[in-house]
């Protein structure tokens, strides 16, 4: 894996509060630029909080119930401006990492009875493609090497413990179910491994 460089370092003023935005191209395509959404110094000192999240346009665009991104997005920068230290790293790698129109006919195939990862599997793909050593890179680049990650996916700790990042602490982050993602949070428990809540 290259190197990731900075293209672009700025503070805006978010409902978050005050949150530092840093742009890191994909080193193998610079036209995908990946962010990694900063509170506080995270440099030295214990571990700060960290999400490493992955784009999902039809939830945080369009408000789509399929899934719980939006939610678990919103939640991560909430907990990192409370805790005034910590990361998100927002990676562009949409519909685990299949891209948005493969995503949509995967839609179109759950609406005929599939779940999620049948019908990533009847498009030809595996049920996650995507990969963390680009979230590994841009965290080492800020000086994280240790983190208290917020997910619920045992990949994601594998993936950025092997870009050398150490999760010293995983802190479950489960949203609330609903009635049009219900499903969908199950298969990532049962087919994907998800971690149970720890407060269930």
């Amino acid at each position: 894996m290259e190197p990731v460089s900075r293209y672009a370092d700025a503070v805006i003023p978010t409902r978050f509060g005050d949150l530092r935005v840093v742009v890191y191209p994909q080193p193998d395509d610079p036209r995908v630029e990946h962010v990694a959404v900063i509170r506080g110094d995270v440099q030295g000192g214990p571990p700060p909080l960290v999400r490493v999240h992955s784009e999902c346009m039809t939830s945080e665009v369009l408000g789509s119930l399929k899934c719980d991104c939006r939610e678990q997005l919103e939640v991560a920068l909430q907990r990192i401006a409370t805790a005034e230290r910590g990361v998100v790293v927002y990676l562009r790698q949409e519909g685990r990492g299949i891209g948005l129109g493969n995503k949509i006919r995967a839609y179109a195939l759950q609406a005929q009875g599939k779940d999620t990862v049948e019908a990533n599997e009847a498009l030809g793909f595996e049920a996650d493609l995507r990969s963390y050593e680009t979230a590994g890179a841009i965290l080492r680049d800020l000086g994280v090497r240790e983190v208290r990650l917020m997910t619920n996916n045992p990949e994601k700790i594998r993936g950025l413990e092997a870009a050398g990042v150490h999760v010293a602490e995983q802190l479950s982050h489960w949203m609330p179910e609903g009635a049009d993602n219900r499903e969908y949070l199950q298969t990532k428990r049962d087919k994907l491994g998800h971690l149970p809540d720890q407060t269930e």
